[in-house]
């Protein structure tokens, strides 16, 4: 068979907008075809049409698989024939076991009971082909994310699936997991599985992908052969001009001490005997852009969490704003310090998904357009909303739209929108560009130089090395909740740094 999937001039739309234009992608069994474009480019529409959660009738185009035309209903109809999504979202049930998960609605059945014996022999079995050594009658919410991420995988497997769909699957793993989930694809190739591969991170799409198709503002922009791309032939494509370095950093005068953080201790909230940080103590300069790096689970966000007045957990320790010491017992009181975060976990703590981008934007600042504190000025606030659109370069069909329909990037986008109504003093940043394209990155980039510029000062964490380093004056290395090294960012590697995150 020399194509195994084949969709031809696919057109969506939402009202007047076309989300994709005349879009057309094929795929042979046991061949990775990776989707990349920006945010909003439409890459997940077309899974979303090919899945069948956009049916047959609501789109424009054909859809073939396995030489047969596909009219597909719900996605239901798509697992049957093979065709299995793993959503950036994980859509497993947290309370229920690996078991249950994987035959969730595929229950191997007998005169109306379940055979539970052969469905554990069964799951077991399946658990060994992706590499993942527990017990099926382990709860998943027990899991670390990469192995969810396979959990996931064998519930596809578990459905006969021909052609595997993953979308951003390594956005929340870490380097180990995602070289574990790598290898895995290659297995999976290899037993002649098909797989579409979505994701940013363009050193995984070129280790993985035979093809690298891209999409941009929802035309097909081209397919080419995955060797014959170097990742600034994918990026040129993407944002449709060539960006000569991804890490713009303009020199930036470096002003006084704006914080300081003196012996900070954060306990786990649950089993309050572990310590998540550890007497921490450093500053932050005005204008300066402090990197904080570290593996996942040092203790980063724990740290920042405090500053914020956001930690869930017991913490002690002093903090001082410009040599004066304060206390921020909730977010509202570090806000007004002018202190804001941009969240890790935007859609759980970063958004209210359901209300429009517009009331998002200005959630946090609403005292600014109130009428003595009593109604909104609703003409102000329509004009600062649509400026910050226009700034941030938010893609969205209407202010009103629920944000939770927006893309990862343009959502992360608004939110920065918020915090800058705010005029901070001091930026946290957490994971700011994860699940981010290429273009959205370096404008987000540029933003943070610009803020730096204006004697902001900016705390990043991130688990990318090359972004600590590519963006920071100075940088923080953190392991265990100890604070191992304060690195001036002058030729530093990422050797030096994860040699002095593992240093005794």
């Amino acid at each position: 068979m020399d194509s195994l999937l084949e969709m031809k001039g696919i057109v969506k739309k939402f009202g007047d907008v076309k989300a994709l234009n005349n879009v057309s992608i094929s795929i042979s069994p046991g061949k990775a075809l990776s989707l990349c474009g920006e945010n909003g480019s439409g890459k997940s529409t077309l899974m979303k049409v090919l899945c069948g959660i956009y049916p047959y009738g609501d789109y424009e185009g054909d859809i073939y698989f396995a030489n047969e035309l596909l009219k597909s209903k719900n996605i239901k109809d798509t697992e049957s024939k093979g065709i299995s999504i793993i959503h950036q979202e994980l859509a497993l049930v947290k309370n229920m076991s690996v078991m249950d998960n994987i035959f969730l609605g595929n229950e191997i059945s007998q005169y109306g009971l379940t055979n539970e014996n052969e469905m554990y022999i069964r799951a077991k079995k399946i658990l060994s082909q992706v590499q993942l050594d527990i017990d099926p009658d382990t709860i998943v919410g027990e899991l670390g994310l990469g192995q969810q991420q396979l959990v996931e995988i064998a519930k596809a497997l578990n459905k006969n699936v021909r052609l595997l769909i993953l979308d951003e699957p390594t956005a929340c793993l870490t380097e180990k997991e995602t070289d574990v989930l790598l290898a895995l694809i290659q297995d999976l190739k290899e037993h002649n599985i098909a797989c579409i591969y979505i994701s940013h991170k363009l050193n995984e799409v070129k280790a993985i992908s035979d093809h690298i198709c891209v999409i941009r503002d929802g035309e097909h922009i081209g397919t080419r052969d995955a060797k014959e791309m170097s990742e600034d032939d994918i990026i040129t494509m993407m944002v449709g001009r060539e960006i000569t370095s991804l890490y713009p950093h303009d020199a930036h005068p470096i002003g006084e001490e704006l914080l300081r953080v003196e012996n900070l201790t954060a306990w786990h909230y649950v089993n309050t005997h572990i310590k998540r940080v550890n007497n921490a103590s450093f500053h932050l300069c005005q204008g300066e852009i402090l990197g904080v790096a570290g593996l996942v689970g040092s203790g980063r966000t724990e740290m920042v969490q405090c500053i914020f007045g956001a930690y869930a957990g017991k913490f002690n320790g002093k903090f001082y704003l410009n040599n004066r010491l304060v206390q921020h017992k909730d977010c509202a009181s570090a806000i007004n310090n002018g202190i804001f975060m941009v969240p890790e976990d935007r859609k759980r703590h970063g958004i209210v998904p359901i209300m429009g981008v517009d009331k998002n934007i200005t959630l946090s600042s609403l005292k600014n357009y109130s009428i003595k504190r009593i109604m909104i000025n609703e003409p102000l606030e329509e004009t600062i909303i649509e400026r910050s659109i226009k700034e941030l370069k938010v893609k969205t069909s209407s202010p009103d739209l629920a944000i939770g329909r927006l893309s990862g990037g343009n959502q992360q986008k608004a939110i920065l929108a918020k915090a800058l109504l705010l005029n901070p003093k001091i930026l946290i940043l957490d994971e700011p560009t994860r699940g981010i394209d290429v273009g959205a990155k370096y404008e987000i980039y540029k933003l943070i130089n610009e803020l730096a510029k204006k004697g902001v000062g900016i705390i990043v964490i991130s688990s990318e090395l090359p972004e600590v380093l590519g963006i920071s004056d100075r940088i923080l290395v953190m392991h265990q909740g100890k604070i191992k090294g304060n690195l001036i960012n002058q030729n530093l590697t990422q050797e030096k740094v994860m040699e002095v995150a593992l240093k005794e």
